[in-house]
């Protein structure tokens, strides 16, 4: 991994020698606002109408409301827009959220690799991660590869849980309040 000077929110990564693409995090700007909703709509829209929910405006103003730039990163891709995701400190847990990829990215390693490096910040925090998905999405099996068990569920989502996995790079106590990255 390389770093761009120490800036907050930025690293390049590779995805592996079968997978030659590169990627990097970056702080999310106000002005990211539309770009993410419109992914969010697009990636979001088969599961949602499976669920017979989908509204082409809610669906974007749900993300507009609580979008939180400070929380979230713009994954990019050979320096273009990939996708973004949102991890946000709460009470008990860091929270994992609005995690979203273009489709045609999906299902390359862009989504387990990027998982996988927050997670591993979780890890070195020793806090725990949650997050939610929708009934029958194909991501939840995403999630329990990566060790999150089912808390509860209700007709349109599943509630997630993460606990630490402890390291060599793990700290003594749980930093929830501090912002990962």
């Amino acid at each position: 991994m390389t770093t761009d000077g120490g800036r907050p929110g930025f690293a390049t990564h590779g995805i592996g020698s079968d997978h030659p693409m590169t990627w990097t995090l970056r702080r999310a700007e106000p002005g990211d606002v539309e770009t993410i909703a419109d992914l969010r709509a697009s990636v979001m829209r088969p599961d949602l109408q499976r669920l017979g929910r989908f509204d082409e405006h809610r669906v974007r103003q749900r993300f507009r409301d609580s979008f939180a730039p400070d929380h979230t990163s713009v994954i990019e891709t050979d320096g273009g827009f990939a996708g973004c995701v949102t991890f946000r400190p709460g009470q008990d847990a860091w929270w994992f959220e609005h995690f979203y990829l273009a489709q045609e990215l999906q299902g390359r390693g862009l989504g387990t690799a990027v998982l996988r490096e927050l997670l591993e910040r979780a890890d070195a925090e020793g806090v725990t991660v949650r997050l939610n998905v929708l009934q029958g999405s194909a991501a939840q099996r995403l999630y329990e590869r990566h060790g999150f068990t089912v808390e509860t569920e209700d007709p349109v989502d599943v509630f997630m849980v993460r606990q630490p996995r402890f390291s060599e790079r793990a700290t003594p106590r749980r930093r929830a309040a501090r912002r990962p990255g």
